[in-house]
């Protein structure tokens, strides 16, 4: 049985992934690493709720919008 589901795992590495990167090329403390991974997990689960209540299927892994997360992350 498992503890979490893949797309929620999946928006989880994308959103760290998007966060930490931005880290890397902005610099700062572990402050700012922290604020720039919550700024990118609310962003990409706010992508992830406009491309579910918009219905788009662009660029989808599974049920999770990467097209639409990351366009919310990059507004964030």
């Amino acid at each position: 049985m498992s503890l979490i589901s893949p797309g929620l795992a999946l928006s989880a590495i994308l959103a760290t992934a998007y966060g930490a990167v931005f880290h890397l090329w902005r610099g700062g403390g572990y402050g700012m690493l922290l604020r720039y991974l919550v700024a990118a997990w609310g962003g990409f689960a706010l992508g992830q709720l406009v491309g579910w209540l918009g219905g788009w299927a662009f660029l989808m892994v599974g049920q999770v919008h990467v097209l639409e997360g990351t366009l919310a992350v990059e507004w964030c």
